[in-house]
């Protein structure tokens, strides 16, 4: 062998080999990449959000294989949500995938320059969270859960079903800037349609008995409840006692209907967290937030649950039934 002896040559092949192992390794270790995921609200998730991880499989990321997922749950107690939100930054993950309004902002005020996902954000324009929907320019991007006149049409919807309507209960998270900008919309509705709109605030998880008080005192012919992590982690609790207080209820989730609410109407959150992956995807693979416009709703559902209007004894009108997109038996 010229140049090289024997045994300088085994020792320089044995160091290579050596060094294979170490070279795949760290080749597989710059594959994971890591999504942050913040909810302010309760695990696990609910059938609607667990569409977006069901997404993001379908377009490759795989948990274990080229992805690691880092959840967080504020557990309804919003206060946390900085802590929570300053710990995913810490870890440096590659995006961060948050939940309704709090979320989002909790994140955009722990970072500026880890991409935030946006996952039906109520109003990520009159909160700040992004300079414009077509050009987002900042760190954040993702799905809007507004839609123009919400308030109007729930309020039109429970005048089919109770022709006398004339005093509403709109349950509302005060913490949440979305539920804010809903309750005032179903008040400006309720003004053009003669109803009076009353005002049942919550802003955690024991505030639902003085809220349910109020409810009985004030005694409304239905209640609206405004959707957000919180009414959403308590949507059985919020269902039992309409029913039991023979109030017809009306909901902005499928999920609280399922739980035994009368009704929902508004936008379909399994489809929003679906199109939400699609963000994750394109940022993963180099997309800019600031180039990704904010994408609406455009798939919205009405779903029925007929077993509870019996319990209610009302009777659903067929042509109401007929514009349904799920009716529960």
């Amino acid at each position: 062998m010229s140049g090289m002896g024997r045994r300088e040559f085994v020792a320089l092949l044995g160091g290579a080999v050596a060094a294979w192992p170490l070279a795949a390794h760290a080749q597989q270790a710059e594959k994971l990449r890591a999504i942050g995921y913040l909810n302010p609200g309760s695990g696990p998730p609910a059938p609607g959000i667990t569409a977006l991880f069901d997404a993001l499989a379908e377009l490759g990321w795989i948990e274990g294989k080229n992805v690691v997922f880092e959840r967080r749950y504020a557990e309804n107690r919003l206060e946390r949500l900085p802590e929570l939100a300053a710990e995913l930054v810490r870890l440096n993950v590659d995006v961060i995938v948050a939940i309704g309004t709090p979320g989002p902002l909790a994140a955009k005020r722990a970072t500026s320059t880890i991409p935030i996902v946006m996952a039906a954000a109520g109003d990520p324009l009159g909160s700040g969270l992004v300079a414009s929907l077509a050009r987002p320019g900042g760190n954040v991007t993702g799905m809007s859960l507004m839609a123009p006149d919400l308030g109007g049409k729930r309020l039109e919807l429970l005048k089919e079903i109770l022709p006398r309507l004339a005093r509403v209960a709109v349950l509302w998270n005060a913490a949440n800037p979305y539920p804010a900008i809903v309750f005032k919309e179903t008040q400006a509705a309720g003004r053009t349609l003669g109803i009076e709109v009353q005002s049942l605030e919550v802003r955690g998880p024991d505030d639902f008995d003085s809220a349910f008080e109020a409810a009985r005192k004030q005694r409304p012919d239905a209640l609206i409840t405004v959707e957000d992590p919180l009414t959403f982690t308590y949507q059985k609790r919020i269902a039992d006692f309409a029913v039991a207080d023979q109030l017809p209820s009306l909901h902005g989730l499928r999920g609280d209907v399922v739980a035994g609410g009368l009704m929902s109407y508004g936008a379909n959150i399994a489809d929003l967290f679906r199109r939400a992956a699609g963000y994750v995807d394109k940022i993963l693979k180099g997309a800019k937030p600031a180039d990704l416009p904010v994408e609406q709703p455009t798939r919205f559902e009405l779903v029925i649950n007929l077993k509870t209007a019996r319990a209610l004894g009302l009777a659903i009108p067929p042509t109401l039934l007929a514009r349904a997109d799920e009716v529960i038996e």
